[in-house]
């Protein structure tokens, strides 16, 4: 991704969907950070805790509905877009820029649907994140040299990525989300596929 000198001051912020000052997203922070050494370590930590702890609704099978941080931290479930929102809050807890990102991916069926990552800026670059959660298959790992995401995309499918780094999560997610009232129906059919 582009390198710059520093990220604008809104990419440490707080909404409603990255609610990092919550009180228990700031004590997860806290502790994550009582074990770490530096920012890189810290990063990490808060990678691998959401994407193993938290698990995701899809391959889980859980019909709960999360968007903020704080809700699935409290509900340890979220789909790509939720458990994103939580390592962005954790990340800016502590004081390290971070944004969303999305992909284009295409599903077996033809259709396609928005893919949810974290970017999050460290050593003066941005570097991409996916937070989603392994499974036979998938293999994401926190890298900030070479991407190691779940799904590279296949621009011979009509996948992309979208390169813009996002300060909230873009609000077709969001209303896609606060619509929903159950999680598998939503993923059935129901996720956005652009981001305009």
């Amino acid at each position: 991704m582009q390198l710059i000198t520093e990220p604008a001051p809104s990419y440490l912020g707080a909404d409603d969907v990255v609610d990092w000052h919550d009180e228990a997203v700031r004590r997860l922070a806290a502790e994550l950070r009582a074990t770490a050494g530096d920012e890189t370590s810290y990063a990490r930590s808060a990678f691998e805790l959401v994407r193993d702890l938290v698990k995701h609704s899809w391959d889980s099978q859980d019909r709960r509905v999360t968007l903020s941080a704080s809700d699935v931290l409290r509900e340890r479930v979220g789909l790509c877009y939720g458990k994103s929102h939580l390592l962005v809050a954790l990340l800016r807890a502590e004081g390290i820029p971070a944004g969303l990102c999305y992909q284009r991916l295409a599903g077996d069926d033809g259709t396609f649907s928005l893919h949810g990552l974290v970017a999050v800026f460290l050593n003066g670059r941005w570097s991409r994140l996916d937070p989603r959660g392994n499974k036979p298959g998938v293999d994401a790992q926190f890298s900030l040299d070479v991407e190691r995401l779940a799904w590279p995309v296949q621009p011979e499918l009509g996948e992309f990525d979208y390169p813009e780094v996002l300060v909230a999560a873009a609000p077709v997610v969001v209303e896609a989300l606060r619509r929903a009232d159950d999680m598998l129906v939503l993923a059935r059919g129901g996720l956005p596929d652009t981001l305009r």
